[in-house]
């Protein structure tokens, strides 16, 4: 298995409808080369179930789109939600993926929020299992599965996984507790934090883990990855208006369950009558992330990386126009290096 690269921006891509289905996975592999052509060092693609302006559910199959369309990009999962799957079937898949693409693949693990009860059905999976503490349990089977590295006695030790790469995926984990901090410090494994989610204290989990880190045989140390929103624009008011998308889309799916088809354009943006409760919403999930212009995103950036010394810093930008995406990442890229020069 590889170790994680040294510090570099990367980008995380949840795949989010603005146009069509088809349109959207289209502008992932078009996003995917432009960061590649920035230097950044990861593509990562999530995966989401049950929102109609998702495109995201496979992120197997994205990853295999962008890692065929790329040449040196780490590319990767972020994540795989593993309640939702057999790690078995995980780890052929991505032995597969890397396998095709050697040295170049990582698989990024969460936990998973519960999805609806009928999707939960489909999976097989009541809606308690979700709640069930099994999550060190199915990494460590992912993890022996790629490797091979089983303790002796356990029950897994006899089952042959193919392929197996030369170069198994870096497994990461993901989360934004201590709770996925330990599991990634027992394993030996690296932690990516999802700040962009605005919930959880990155700080505090990131120390946890630093402090609870093992050594593995794929991981000598502790690494960290921090995720951060980026919605960097010629000014703050351009940004607004472009993270006005995913703001009004996000409050429908928090407040009514019953999230807009796709996520709204510019012109709904702009048109649309904002309740001081919507201003509030959007308050909340833009804060401490980078959302304005040069100098604003610059300080949240700065903010971000000094509070917490992670190893890299993954952006995703959650934006209707994949040239806005592309400018963002741009402009991120020049702020980042302005100011914390990695």
């Amino acid at each position: 298995m590889t170790t994680p690269g040294r510090p570099r921006l990367a980008a995380l891509d949840t795949v989010m409808v603005g146009h069509t289905a088809e349109q959207a996975l289209a502008d992932s592999v078009d996003l995917a080369r432009h960061a590649e052509r920035l230097g950044y060092s990861r593509y990562w693609l999530a995966e989401h179930h049950g929102p109609t302006a998702g495109a995201g559910s496979a992120p197997i199959v994205t990853a295999t789109a962008v890692a065929g369309a790329t040449t040196t990009i780490q590319v990767g999962s972020g994540g795989v939600m593993i309640p939702n799957h057999v790690p078995l079937v995980i780890a052929e898949q991505f032995g597969t993926l890397a396998a095709l693409h050697p040295g170049r693949i990582d698989l990024g693990v969460g936990r998973a929020a519960p999805p609806d009860a009928a999707t939960a059905a489909v999976f097989d999976r009541h809606l308690k299992n979700y709640g069930a503490d099994d999550f060190a349990d199915r990494v460590d089977q992912l993890v022996g599965f790629l490797t091979g590295r089983f303790p002796s006695g356990r029950r897994y030790g006899q089952i042959h996984v193919a392929p197996q790469a030369a170069q198994p995926p870096a497994v990461w984990v993901l989360g934004t507790s201590e709770a996925a901090a330990t599991v990634a410090a027992v394993f030996g494994l690296p932690f990516a934090f999802a700040h962009h989610f605005g919930r959880g204290d990155v700080a505090a989990a990131l120390a946890h883990y630093r402090a609870n880190f093992r050594p593995s045989p794929t991981l000598e140390r502790p690494y960290t990855l921090v995720t951060l929103l980026a919605v960097v624009a010629a000014t703050n008011d351009e940004a607004a208006v472009q993270a006005g998308s995913a703001d009004l889309y996000f409050h429908r799916f928090f407040t009514t369950g019953n999230p807009p088809a796709r996520f709204p354009s510019r012109d709904e943006v702009i048109g649309h009558r904002w309740t001081q409760e919507q201003r509030r919403f959007a308050d909340r999930r833009r804060a401490g992330q980078a959302v304005g212009d040069h100098e604003h995103a610059g300080r949240a950036i700065a903010d971000l990386l000094n509070r917490t010394a992670a190893d890299e810093l993954m952006l995703t930008t959650q934006l209707h126009s994949l040239d806005d995406r592309a400018r963002s990442l741009e402009l991120a890229a020049a702020v980042t290096a302005a100011r914390h020069p990695f």
